[in-house]
């Protein structure tokens, strides 16, 4: 698709929208927002018109549910209303000055084709979104990643590839043999990149999920698909992390090897497209590795963690979701960690840990005693208790059909403490009162100047009970083992996104950024003071869009 270069011209204030065509030659649509709802749309509809002749278009279905059912359900699980849309937001309270850049947010936000509607939170296609600050005025988008398995849903009008929990129906046996044939060798496996964003140490910008065809170039200005980001190396596998470590410096991964159980760990060159190996972990227990969707790192070592929830080659092939998707649960082949020193790529240690099942850890660094010396990893993360009931409570009915109780797992900050002696076992615990942050806790970001680090603070989605997912935005205090909580009823927040003032010298010195989905269908984006957390400014979108998982911060040059 062409680059799409959007000048001061174009912009505008949200009490008029713009929409775009997604073919290379565009034109500029305004029309009330209050026009949306008497349409009916397809999303599969050819868009273009003449600049000359500003038209209404009709958005993308949300699903096959009436208007008056598209109203009941909230806007952080319903479909995106179309492919694209820019403009410029009126900001409430005021937008740092110093605050100069974009932030990008990935996540599925188009979760049906046709009349068929998706089953799992992570089935659905990516939604690209963008906050752009400059000098206090704020610039918002959305569009709709063109990745292969997109482009074919909407040509073919049905799914084409293997999502999280939806495989494409063969029309006969034939069909499915093939079908079968084709997962093997990797091409059945979607490129739907939904999960995150990360900017590269070279400036590319790529899009990712958790497989390695999934990879995929982004333009951070138009939110342009510009390719795919093909790795040069022969290191072969169908999957990796989904959050990888990445810094101006490094680019780290994990690739699950499903054939013998284990990781390697590879890094890869700003610049480059070749991972090299550092070394490689061999799992201590069950038929599978487990689930490795986030890992953290230190100053000088890699924590590969193994988890019990481990993937499942007979899952992955089936036509059908189980009650864990693509993994299963084995707790009797135990929970590890291993310690990979960087530089070497040496295990350093590896320890039997309590049971534990997490998306996302935070953070980790070194302790060392009063000589200097490293006696331990402590590595954080959003833990849930080993329970893996949180999978099936992001099924799409299961967050459209909240009617007050409280059915959220708890979750907590899990510490574990690795020790460097030789000793067999290490500790898991909670880093502070669950009920600080009311017992829900996923969707983390921590000042990157910290990464590897000792630090004090992280932000994060906790939970305002009853609730059926996270609802708040909480400030972490690992030193006075206090949370500060930020809520609105009825709102789904996305993840509070920390970006810290240029020179600063406190930790907390910055702002967290978030994007707010409301109950009534309206939406907006949300900063709040990183040290105070205390809201300092909000602009509403010109409609509520559906929740987001990642984001990273694009400084301008």
């Amino acid at each position: 698709m062409a680059s799409l270069t959007f000048s001061g011209v174009l912009r505008q204030p949200v009490t008029m929208q713009r929409y775009f065509d997604d073919k290379p030659k565009y034109s500029l649509r305004n029309y009330q927002i209050s026009s949306l709802a008497s349409q009916k749309p397809n999303i599969c509809r050819n868009l273009s018109s003449s600049v000359a002749s500003p038209t209404r278009i009709a958005a993308p279905s949300l699903d096959n549910e009436t208007i008056a059912d598209r109203n009941q359900n909230h806007v952080a699980w319903t479909s995106i209303r179309q492919e694209r849309w820019e403009g410029e937001l009126v900001v409430e309270g005021e937008i740092p000055l110093w605050l100069n850049g974009t932030y990008l947010r990935n996540g599925p936000g188009l979760w049906h084709i046709e009349d068929y509607n998706f089953r799992h939170l992570f089935d659905g296609y990516s939604t690209l979104v963008k906050l752009n600050f400059e000098n206090g005025r704020l610039i918002a988008g959305h569009r709709q990643l063109e990745s292969e398995a997109y482009k074919a849903a909407k040509k073919n009008k049905r799914i084409c590839f293997r999502e999280f929990s939806e495989v494409p129906k063969p029309d006969n046996f034939l069909a499915y043999v093939g079908d079968l044939a084709s997962l093997f060798s990797g091409a059945s496996l979607t490129d739907n990149a939904n999960t995150g964003v990360v900017k590269l140490g070279d400036g590319r910008v790529v899009c990712l999920t958790e497989t390695q065809k999934g990879s995929v170039i982004i333009d951070p200005n138009t939110l342009d698909t510009l390719g795919k980001f093909e790795y040069s190396d022969n290191l072969g596998g169908l999957i990796h992390s989904a959050h990888p470590i990445v810094t101006d410096a490094e680019f780290l991964t994990l690739l699950p090897d499903l054939v013998k159980p284990g990781y390697l760990v590879v890094k890869m060159k700003p610049g480059t497209n070749e991972r090299k190996v550092i070394g490689r972990v061999d799992c201590r227990g069950g038929p599978a590795p487990g689930w490795v969707h986030s890992f953290p790192v230190t100053e000088h070592y890699i924590v590969v963690p193994e988890m019990p929830l481990r993937y499942c080659a007979q899952n992955l092939v089936r036509a059908e979701p189980t009650p864990l998707y693509k993994f299963e649960w084995h707790p009797e082949s135990k929970a590890f960690l291993h310690v990979m020193c960087k530089a070497s790529g040496k295990i350093v240690a590896s320890v039997e840990v309590p049971l534990f099942v997490t998306f996302h850890f935070i953070n980790a660094y070194e302790e060392e005693d009063e000589d200097g010396r490293v006696t331990a990893i402590i590595a954080d993360c959003c833990e849930h208790n080993a329970d893996t009931t949180i999978l099936d409570k992001l099924r799409l009915h299961n967050l459209r059909s909240f009617n007050g109780e409280d059915v959220l797992p708890d979750a907590r900050v899990g510490r574990f403490i690795i020790p460097l002696d030789g000793s067999p076992k290490g500790k898991l615990e909670a880093a502070l009162d669950p009920d600080e942050h009311g017992r829900g806790m996923d969707m983390c970001s921590i000042n990157p100047n910290h990464l590897g680090k000792k630090y004090r603070y992280a932000y994060a989605c906790g939970a305002q009970r009853p609730c059926n997912f996270p609802n708040t935005l909480t400030k972490l205090d690992f030193v006075k083992k206090m949370a500060k909580n930020w809520y609105e009823e009825g709102a789904v927040p996305s993840e509070p996104f920390f970006v810290a003032r240029p020179g600063a010298t406190e930790e907390d010195d910055g702002v967290a950024i978030s994007m707010i989905s409301e109950k009534n269908g309206g939406g907006y984006a949300l900063l709040l003071d990183g040290s105070t957390f205390k809201e300092i400014a909000r602009a509403r979108f010109p409609y509520g869009l559906p929740y987001g998982l990642h984001g990273c911060w694009v400084p301008k040059i």
